[in-house]
């Protein structure tokens, strides 16, 4: 009796322990959804409706009641969708375009945004307006964007309307990508739905690679590096010598990497193995010979629609070198902003718009496209992004600068020999984050291969090395995904 109370209180939502990829209950959720899923895969309606209702289960795991503003969210661009189509004149759909923009923007405002503001007026005014009590939703950036997604793609004409809601949530919902992306679009996702499915050797051999990595790239790597080094540097850094303090922004910038890739990778390989694609969300980025080459490995989605969606309509590069610049920093301003709510993320994303901007200035100059000067550009484009991620990891300002001033007045270059020994499994296992990152394509490829003609006894007996591993490595609690704050 005691183990039925305690199973059945495991399936309640508890904000101290949110369903995450990294954790044993989801290990159990998603064998469970495979048992019953070859039930359903060639009955297209009843599959919708199954992975529909799992992903819902799933998001409210995560986030509790909020899985009713999931469904409104949805509803609501739903029916603005089906409105923008079939409106009668430009009018018509510029204002529900507009009601949209409302909803998707004013939500994702209030909740995230509110209390930056009231602290904003506060600061510039001296006032001593109160914040408000408002608990963010886990993934609301990300499923705003998505759902808004299906409205804009209707309005600019890339996509029909869905006839059924069901297929509209399932997409909206879809559990794998749902808290912390791939952002997947509505022209991209929904003409999947309708679709037989069927899984062949080569997908399923690619599917389990990306779960192993995703898996040791968040469970061993970002997880170890987080709580044994990054966090003690970030949060005093002034007990740190500046050589410790470089060390730290080197180890986040793996950290960073490894927990947002790793959860985009798990995220595709489960899709994957359900018969659906979900886009790449990173393709080595830290190999990048330009901040515009950056983004376009780094956070794929995001990047791509901040592009398409704002850049673009702003007017891009077709008014203009000045214009051009302007819509790039008030891209990124924004794209900043999308992150967090903090001056520190606005920073942050306008350095980078500021870089864009210079990259228009320099790419096109011959001497660029030397080997000697593309090297020497993947290093100053690698340093410049971990410049920019100690405003992103950073508390406030005042912490970011004087981590920075460690770093160039007490820097201290003899005790890197004694990190070494004090700090041996960090440095071991950012050595290897840095090493994988850098190997080439081809390393990956063959280890997908040889996955590939492995019988399926071997291929989970791997796979429960790789959650051993996990286990024997993971801290006593749980670390959530960085990017389910966002």
């Amino acid at each position: 009796m005691h183990l039925i109370t305690e199973l059945l209180s495991s399936m309640v939502y508890n904000p101290k322990q949110p369903l995450l990829f990294n954790s044993s209950f989801f290990l159990f959720f998603f064998v469970a959804i495979l048992l019953f899923y070859p039930l359903f895969v060639n009955r297209i309606k009843v599959r919708t409706w199954y992975l529909m209702l799992v992903s819902m289960y799933f998001y409210y795991k995560t986030s509790g009641a909020f899985v009713l503003l999931l469904l409104l969210t949805s509803l609501v661009n739903y029916a603005i969708g089906s409105g923008i189509y079939h409106a009668k004149n430009r009018a018509g759909k510029r204002s529900l375009l507009l009601l949209s923009l409302i909803w998707n923007l004013g939500s994702l405002g209030y909740f995230k945004y509110t209390n930056f503001i009231i602290v904003t007026i506060n600061q510039l005014t001296g006032g001593q307006l109160p914040l408000m009590d408002i608990i963010l939703p886990v993934g609301i950036s990300f499923f705003t964007f998505q759902t808004w997604s299906y409205t804009l793609d209707i309005y600019f004409g890339k996509l029909k309307p869905l006839n059924s809601f069901v297929d509209f949530s399932f997409f909206v919902s879809f559990f794998p990508q749902l808290v912390a992306g791939p952002i997947v679009r509505a022209s991209y996702f929904i003409p999947q739905i309708n679709k037989k499915l069927s899984l062949d050797k080569d997908t399923i051999a690619r599917a389990l690679v990306l779960i192993f990595a995703g898996l040791l790239k968040k469970g061993v790597i970002a997880d170890y590096l987080s709580i044994n080094f990054v966090d003690r540097i970030f949060d005093n850094p002034a007990l740190f010598s500046g050589a410790e303090n470089l060390l730290g922004v080197y180890a986040y910038a793996m950290q960073i990497y490894c927990d947002f890739s790793g959860y985009s990778d798990i995220a595709i390989g489960i899709a994957a193995l359900m018969g659906f694609n979900l886009p790449v969300n990173f393709l080595s980025p830290y190999r990048a010979s330009s901040v515009t080459d950056f983004w376009r490995r780094w956070h794929i989605s995001l990047s791509t629609w901040l592009r398409d969606y704002l850049y673009i309509p702003l007017g891009g590069n077709r008014k203009g070198k000045a214009r051009q610049y302007f819509n790039l920093m008030v891209t990124m301003l924004l794209g900043g902003l999308w992150h967090g709510a903090s001056w520190n993320f606005v920073f942050w994303g306008g350095m980078h718009g500021l870089a864009l901007a210079f990259d228009k200035l320099v790419l096109n100059f011959k001497f660029m496209n030397t080997r000697f000067m593309k090297a020497v550009s993947v290093v100053v484009t690698f340093h410049f992004v971990c410049f920019c991620w100690i405003f992103f990891r950073s508390p406030d300002f005042a912490n970011a600068w004087l981590m920075l001033s460690r770093i160039f007045t007490v820097f201290n270059g003899a005790i890197f020999w004694q990190w070494i020994v004090e700090y041996r499994l960090v440095a071991i296992l950012l050595a290897a984050g840095y090493l994988f990152h850098w190997m080439p394509d081809s390393f990956e490829l063959g280890f997908e291969k040889v996955l590939r003609k492995t019988p399926i006894v071997l291929q989970s007996l791997l796979l429960a090395v790789v959650i051993w591993i996990l286990f024997q490595a993971r801290s006593a609690d749980i670390q959530p995904f960085i990017y389910f704050q966002f």
